[in-house]
Parts: C-alpha cells; structure tokens; sequence
C-alpha cells in the first residue's frame, strides 16, 4: 500500500513539475510573441514608432542611459523613495490602527473622517503637498505615504476589530491590559492581513512616488517619463516604464518572499 502511495505521490509531483514548466514557457512565449509583433508593427510601419517607439530603441534608450549613469541614478532614486514611502505608509497606518482598536471612542469620531479621506483622490494633494514642503523629495514622500496609508488604517482596524472576541474575553478574565492583549492576541491574529496590506502598499507607494515625481522633481523614472514626454522622446518614456514595471515586480516578490518566510515561521 505505501509503495502505491509514494508512486501516486511522485506522479502528482512530475505533474506539477510539468504544469510549472509549461506555465514558466508559456509566459516567455507571450512576451517574446509581444516584443517580436511590436518590433515587426514598427519596422514595417503598421505603426508610427515615433508615437509607440520600438522594442530595439527602447534597448539603445536603456544603454545610453546604462553608459552615463544616469540609469542607475534615476532607478536608485525611485526605489529609495519607494522603500522610504513604503515604510512610513504601512508604520503609520498600522500605527494609526492600533490607536483606533484601542480607543472605540475616537474611532467612532474618526471614521466618518477616514472614508473621507480614502475618498479623496490622493492626486489632488499633489499641488498642495508642493506648495508646503516645495518641489523635494518630502513632496514625494508624502503623496507615497497620503496614498498607501489610508488603506493600511482601513484594512487593519477591519482585521482588529474581526479577531476573536472569546480569546480577548478570556484573557480579560485572567486580569490581563490591553496592552497585553494586542501584544498576545490582536497583533499575532492580524499578521496574514499585515502581509496582504503590505503587497497592497508596495503597489500604491511605487504610484505615490510617481505622481510625486510627476508634479515636482528633478530625478527618478517619473521625472524621465515627464522629460520624454515633452521632448516627444517615447523611447525614453516607454524605457522608463519598463523600468517601473521591473521595479514592481522585485518589490512584489520581495514582499512574498517576507510572506513565506513568516508563514512558515508561525
């Protein structure tokens, strides 16, 4: 009986092996198809590469920039304003949440205040951001953190306020403070929802950062998009984008790899 067991096990795992490798092929060969049908659309004009660019001017844009440094400056800028947004966004709005859980008072007054402001499209603070802290990286820092904080306070007071009642009212029967019971109960209970806010925050922070960088900036991929843009330069806007996606998706990962290393922690 075993033996059949471990061939039944070794054949469902050949069959995952085989379906990760036709997913891991079947994605490169969507973006080779899309990367070699934009290249021939531009090379026998089905499109106007001035408008939509092309895969080869995109890679001369990306060594140009590679060769004079200017790359790895504008990359290091958004990332470190990424990372420094991303961090202030989630501590403050986990912060924010814990006040709220522990106060249903103020989180009663609060609330109406909190949808307002998730409400209000976080791009109309831009100029007002600018005019009190100018066109610097607090300009950009605060359009990342006004973005990627409302939604931590939302998900986590939510996440607070589901964790089991019966474990709090035990813990309040053997004398422990509130404190204790975040420490002991609230916090360990609501870590899968810190995770999810976290992928949800390194998404909205890299955006904060962008549009920081669209209204006032004199470095970073969101600075390089706006200058391509105004010098009708598409190969360097669409270079820049292709950087920002790159940048998504290592941040993504990142924060999954965090997420595994706690899962398999608890």
């Amino acid at each position: 009986m075993s033996g059949t067991v471990s061939a039944a096990h070794r054949e469902y795992l050949r069959r995952r092996a085989r379906r990760r490798a036709a997913v891991q092929l079947a994605r490169w060969a969507v973006l080779v198809a899309a990367v070699g049908a934009w290249e021939a659309a531009a090379r026998w004009r089905l499109v106007d590469p001035f408008i939509t660019s092309q895969p080869s001017r995109i890679w001369q844009s990306l060594v140009r920039l590679a060769a004079g440094g200017e790359l790895w400056m504008h990359l290091g800028v958004t990332v470190a304003e990424t990372a420094a947004g991303f961090l202030l966004g989630t501590l403050l709005g986990i912060g924010i949440a814990v006040v709220l859980w522990w106060s249903p008072f103020w989180s009663d007054v609060a609330e109406p205040y909190i949808v307002m402001l998730n409400s209000i499209p976080k791009v109309a603070l831009g100029p007002i951001f600018i005019v009190w802290l100018g066109t610097n990286v607090k300009a950009v820092l605060a359009m990342a953190v006004a973005i990627s904080v409302i939604v931590t306070v939302l998900m986590m007071f939510s996440a607070f306020r589901e964790v089991d009642r019966h474990k709090i009212t035990l813990l309040k029967t053997f004398g422990a403070t509130k404190a204790q019971i975040l420490a002991k109960v609230v916090l360990p209970a609501t870590v899968p929802t810190m995770i999810a806010s976290l992928k949800v925050n390194v998404g909205l922070s890299l955006v904060g950062t962008i549009v920081g960088e669209f209204l006032g900036s004199k470095a970073g991929l969101g600075y390089l998009i706006i200058y391509g843009g105004q010098v009708f330069n598409m190969s360097l806007v669409m270079a820049a984008v292709i950087l920002l996606a790159l940048v998504s998706i290592v941040l993504y990962y990142l924060v999954s790899y965090l997420e595994a290393r706690v899962t398999r922690g608890r």
